[in-house]
């Protein structure tokens, strides 16, 4: 069968960060695997994405195209939406090949399957949660698939979800097919992450307020041995020229010994790469963060996103503000650099809270000052996500009403403390300064 995997717009300017698809090219070994076609498109590459993909579509004829909603708005508090492009994207597919089967899926989509579904009526399926296994048993019987996990299907005037698949094993992992889509244009287009992703590991134990990892990947760790990783990376290296990596693990550094291991397994090998990932600053110690330097981390992203103790316990982080700074002292006296991410006006926030952050803040800016190894300081309000507590919280607090649309963005940013991020912002810019120019 001829399949065409397309990466959704995940983007709203024309010169963001990038990311390699890693998803739809782990997906297409899958299919390739099972003697299908497969032909795979990148719709955030080039000038004329919708160009591109009617080109695409008249050249190969595809049977099958699958698209998927990796992000559902941009990052970073922007009002703008990735929904009205994925809207066009599909009717444009319908349009162009009627007779074309559409299947969805992706984060995004696995956020809202049946309110997408019921509004894009050329959807014929959809696909929650993980793929590998589902969509080659849904190609396998289009007319009359099985109840696979996570499918999404019509019945009548009704759209059923089947529970998602969270036990894929990752030892059966299989490669990306970067064959099907070149790295080499994605090199060194970006200067916040590197564009080419490594995936260790699915899941997260832990539960923060406002995230979904969870509900998308289960609480179980699921990670892949480290030799398979390195393996990976060694073959980018030496096939595309590929030097830097950005782990995509919700927390890379967990469970404990796994990064290490992997950072061994690059060590004996002798492999000169540079990467970064997200860090649980309650993991990190000074052992660990000489073998990562050692190995070649160039960054070290912190996602503890509580200002204070308060602040942490609301979000349900796990995390002490002991921790934070612990964290950062050790990061401080590496020649890693640091960046972290905070949210602003959470809920219970207060004037004391307030003073607090802005203390914690200029603690973490004072670690950093001998060797200006700190990168930035991100401040975002909190997206509420369904499903997620915090969007109970915001339910109880009216800040969001029973009619309030989530697939489109909404902020818990309630007043007075609405402007609070900007207030930060001003700190963490002048702390910035004075650290660079050395301003006391």
């Amino acid at each position: 069968m001829h399949v065409l995997l397309v990466q959704a717009l995940s983007m709203d300017t024309p010169a963001p960060e990038r990311v390699y698809p890693i998803g739809i090219v782990s997906l297409a070994g899958h299919l390739a695997a099972q003697g299908h076609t497969v032909s795979l498109l990148d719709m955030n590459m080039g000038g004329n994405p919708f160009g591109a993909l009617k080109e695409r579509l008249l050249d190969f004829q595809p049977e099958v195209v699958g698209l998927s909603l990796r992000n559902i708005d941009p990052l970073a508090n922007k009002t703008s939406s990735l929904i009205p492009p994925f809207t066009v994207t599909v009717r444009l597919v319908s349009a162009l090949l009627p007779k074309a089967r559409i299947v969805v899926g992706g984060t995004g989509f696995s956020l809202f399957p049946g309110r997408l579904m019921r509004e894009l009526p050329e959807i014929d399926y959809g696909i929650v949660g993980e793929a590998e296994i589902s969509f080659p048993a849904l190609l396998a019987s289009l007319d009359n698939p099985p109840p696979v996990k996570g499918l999404c299907y019509r019945d009548k005037q009704d759209i059923k979800v089947m529970p998602p698949s969270k036990e894929f094993n990752l030892a059966r992992y299989v490669p990306p097919a970067r064959h099907l889509l070149d790295p080499a244009p994605y090199l060194d287009i970006n200067s916040y992450v590197p564009s080419i992703g490594i995936e260790t590991k699915r899941g997260c134990p832990y539960n923060c307020a406002y995230c979904v990892y969870p509900k998308l990947q289960g609480h179980h760790l699921r990670c892949r041995p480290p030799v398979d990783v390195v393996d990976e990376m060694e073959a980018l290296h030496k096939d595309y020229g590929v030097t830097g990596f950005h782990f995509t693990d919700p927390v890379l550094n967990i469970p404990h010994g796994h990064l290490e291991e992997i950072c061994r397994e690059m060590l004996r090998r002798k492999l000169k790469v540079r990467w970064s990932g997200f860090m649980r600053e309650d993991h990190l110690n000074a052992q660990n963060i000489a073998l990562f330097e050692k190995a070649g981390c160039e960054c070290f992203f912190f996602s503890a996103d509580g200002f204070c103790q308060e602040s942490l316990n609301v979000l349900n982080k796990g995390l002490d503000e002991a921790d934070i700074l612990k964290a950062a002292g050790l990061a401080a006296q590496s020649d890693v650099i640091s960046v972290y991410h905070f949210m602003v006006n959470v809920p219970g926030e207060t004037e004391d809270t307030c003073t607090k952050g802005m203390r914690l803040l200029e603690r973490i800016y004072n670690l950093h000052g001998g060797k200006k190894n700190l990168g930035t300081v991100v401040l975002n309000n909190i997206r509420i996500l369904p499903g997620t507590a915090i969007e109970r919280i915001a339910r109880e607090e009216g800040v969001i009403g029973p009619d309030t649309d989530l697939l489109y963005p909404v902020y818990y940013n309630p007043k007075p403390f609405d402007t609070l991020r900007y207030r930060m912002e001003t700190l963490q810019l002048q702390q910035n300064v004075f650290m660079w120019h050395e301003v006391r």
